[in-house]
C-alpha cells in the first residue's frame, strides 16, 4: 500500500471516530506497527493529528480558530434549535452568564425575560440584549479580534465577582476521553471559571464538535450539561458521563 493511501485511511478513521489506536490502524492498512508509528509522527508534524498513548487523536483547530463570522454560518439551523431551547431554560430573576461564541450568540435572539441580569464576555452579544431592555454587564479586558471574546486577567477578575444561576458556554471540541477543549488558553480559563461560578452550566454544541480534541482543556464532562441538535454515534457513552439534551424541533 502506498504511503499516501495509508495516510488517507488514517485520517478518514480519525474524522469518523476522533481517536484511533495503533493496532486498529495496523489491521486497517495491513502493514507493520513501526510503519504506522512513522506515519503518525509525520502526520503530527504537519498538524493533521495529535499523538496520544497507543494511537492518535484528531486535533480540531489546535492552534488557530475560525473567526466569529466564519463560525456563524456553520450548521446554522442546528445552532438555532439549540439556542431556542437554551433560552427557554432561563427564568425570571436569573443571573446568567453568556459565553462568547456563535451558538450562544444565537440565544440573544430568543431571550425575552426582562427581570434577569446577563453577564457576558461576548462583544456581539450586547446590542441584541440592550435592544430588549435587558440589563447587561460586559466584562472588561482584552478583546480577541477573531472571536470577539473578552479575555485576560482583568476579565477573570471581573468575572470572579459574580455568582450565576446558569451559565451557557460555547466549546470547540468534546471528547469522551479528553473532555471539553478549546484552542485558546485565555478563553479556556474564562469558560472554566464561569462553570465553577454557576449553579448550572450548559455547553451548547452542534454535532460537529463531538469526538474532537483541541489543545487546552476547559472542564470535565461531568461538570456540565450538553445541549446539541443531533445524536452522534457515541451518544450512549456520552450520556454515561454527562447529561445531554438532543433538540430536534
Amino acid at each position: 500500500m502506498l504511503t499516501e493511501e495509508r495516510h488517507n485511511i488514517i485520517l478518514d478513521k480519525l474524522n469518523k471516530k476522533g481517536i484511533v489506536k495503533v493496532n486498529e490502524l495496523v489491521k486497517a492498512t495491513d502493514t507493520s506497527e513501526s510503519t504506522i508509528r512513522r506515519d503518525l509522527t509525520y502526520l503530527e508534524e504537519i498538524n493533521k493529528l495529535k499523538r496520544v498513548h497507543g494511537g492518535a487523536a484528531l486535533v480540531e483547530g489546535r492552534y488557530n480558530e475560525a473567526s466569529f463570522k466564519e463560525k456563524l454560518i456553520h450548521n446554522q439551523q442546528e445552532k438555532v434549535l439549540i439556542a431556542k431551547y437554551a433560552a427557554s431554560l432561563i427564568e425570571d430573576g436569573d443571573c446568567i452568564y453568556l459565553d462568547a461564541g456563535t451558538t450562544v450568540y444565537e440565544m440573544t435572539k430568543y431571550i425575552n425575560q426582562k427581570d434577569i441580569l446577563v453577564v457576558t464576555n461576548g462583544i456581539d452579544h450586547v446590542d441584541p440584549l440592550l435592544e430588549k431592555g435587558i440589563k447587561v454587564y460586559i466584562l472588561g479586558g482584552k478583546i480577541k479580534s477573531n472571536t470577539k471574546a473578552v479575555v485576560g486577567v482583568d476579565a477573570i477578575t471581573n468575572l470572579s465577582r459574580f455568582r450565576f444561576d446558569k451559565a451557557f458556554i460555547g466549546i470547540n471540541a468534546i471528547h469522551l476521553e479528553y473532555d471539553l477543549t478549546t484552542p485558546d488558553s485565555e478563553e479556556a480559563i474564562m469558560k472554566e471559571r464561569a462553570i465553577e461560578l454557576s449553579g448550572e452550566a450548559f455547553v451548547l454544541a452542534d454535532h460537529s464538535k463531538f469526538n474532537k480534541i483541541s489543545s487546552v482543556k476547559v472542564a470535565d464532562l461531568d461538570k456540565v450539561s450538553i445541549i446539541t441538535g443531533k445524536e452522534n454515534e457515541e451518544h450512549d457513552k456520552y450520556i454515561q458521563k454527562t447529561e445531554m439534551k438532543v433538540v430536534t424541533e
